[in-house]
């Protein structure tokens, strides 16, 4: 089988890499070891859409992304018969926390004309009717006795009204899919990769693990967990500054009827807790506290299917915490998945130093709503290096069609430095 690019991975990014690549013209396949579009991380992740980053081009192309989220039809130029996932436009609180200081996101959010609102204890008191405005620095385990000290004064809160989730990020992947498929990408599931073709010393396409090759001039590594594997395949990654590994996580949810849920996104790190509405209820994740010990995998197959009741009962009292009235289950109830996370948390869309290979990982917990935009970016990056550019001398400049903002593509280089202002967290 030829093409004239192979994606491995059909989340929410290969899938958005896909489409885009077919829309400048390139023949497609797109191999997965899933039953379907987004049927791995993808499929665990809460879908928030926020601006909040901690660099420039993080905030830029959150807000470019925040665009094609609210034209989703548009986006992917859909028929309007076609069941889509949709776009909810909450607004989002980031409480006050110093890893996080308001002095360095507000001027990003000027530069790129994102509207906020700051608000104080009072002002988030009002809004957020039950809220707990006590600042309890640094997290603590549910166990010590320090979470359930006193707090040491009061938070307020940066209020994005433009921010919100997408209520289905398997059909968003799902809806990718079908767009590129519109366009004549071929999409092969349940099918691993096995090795990574080279002739001539560049990347030729992938055979899988049933013996099937698919050639092709370009590969692109979008396996979310299992992309660090398949750079050992590829045996790239000696030039790499930035690393990936995959995490487990949880997302827990927590019903509210009859009471009434909340009406926004909250982003505690004060915390270390996370939550957006859901249907009934609320969606609650973690913000990686120091306190709590991250679940590394070796392999993304060994995190299992069923929540954890420690774990959902520790993040699950932090919200509580924040949200009296929240109230913490006797069982637990949620989903389990897979990030690909980077050293800081920030993703790396680059080449590599095989010809002709090129990755889009590190992505998992704060990428899914950047989906709509990789693609693009992605396909610039190809573009360019295809066409003889020195993406590593010269980084590729993107603009956005709908911000108008420039996005410099060398802050996903997989050379760069490590971003010293990252959280550490899924907030970047």
């Amino acid at each position: 089988m030829n093409a004239d690019v192979v994606v491995v991975g059909a989340g929410v990014i290969g899938s958005s890499i896909a489409l885009e690549l077919a829309r400048a013209g390139r023949s497609v396949v797109v191999v997965d070891k899933g039953a379907g579009p987004g049927h791995g991380s993808t499929s665990a992740s809460s879908a928030v859409v926020r601006f909040n980053f901690s660099t420039w081009d993080g905030v830029a192309t959150s807000w470019e992304s925040k665009f094609c989220w609210e034209n989703w039809r548009d986006h992917l130029e859909a028929p309007d018969d076609l069941a889509l996932a949709r776009y909810h436009r909450t607004g989002l609180a980031l409480l006050d926390v110093d890893v996080a200081p308001r002095e360095r996101s507000l001027p990003l959010f000027d530069r790129a004309g994102v509207p906020y609102e700051e608000w104080d204890p009072a002002t988030l008191a009002a809004r957020v009717p039950g809220i707990d405005t006590g600042r309890y620095w640094p997290p603590a385990r549910i166990d010590d006795d320090r979470f359930w000290a006193g707090p040491d004064g009061d938070l307020g809160a940066v209020f994005t009204p433009d921010a919100g989730y997408v209520d289905d990020p398997r059909l968003a992947a799902d809806n990718l899919a079908a767009a590129a498929r519109r366009l004549g990408v071929t999409f092969l599931h349940r099918q691993t990769v096995a090795e990574v073709v080279r002739t001539g010393g560049r990347a030729a396409g992938v055979r899988t693990a049933g013996g099937r090759t698919i050639s092709a001039d370009v590969v692109v590594n979008a396996a979310g967990p299992w992309s660090g594997g398949l750079n050992r395949l590829a045996d790239v990654g000696g030039d790499f500054t930035v690393g990936v590994r995959p995490l487990r996580q949880e997302v827990h949810y927590v019903p509210t009827n009859p009471r009434p849920f909340v009406s926004m996104a909250i982003a505690d790190m004060d915390l270390g807790t996370y939550l957006r509405p859901e249907t009934g209820g609320v969606l609650v994740g973690g913000t990686e506290p120091e306190c709590e010990p991250l679940e590394w995998l070796e392999n993304p197959e060994e995190a299992g299917e069923l929540p954890k009741a420690a774990l959902f009962e520790a993040q699950v009292t932090r919200a509580a915490r924040r949200l009296p009235e929240l109230g913490v289950p006797s069982r637990p109830k949620g989903v389990v998945g897979v990030y690909d996370v980077s050293d800081d948390w920030t993703p790396i869309y680059d080449r590599t130093e095989l010809p002709g290979f090129y990755v889009a990982i590190g992505t998992s917990g704060n990428q899914f709503k950047n989906a709509p935009v990789v693609g693009q970016l992605l396909t610039a990056i190809i573009d360019g290096t295809e066409a003889g550019a020195d993406h590593d001398a010269h980084p590729i400049q993107f603009v956005g069609k709908h911000s108008g903002l420039t996005i410099d593509l060398g802050s996903f280089s997989r050379k760069r430095p490590v971003n010293e202002h990252s959280t550490g967290t899924v907030f970047g």
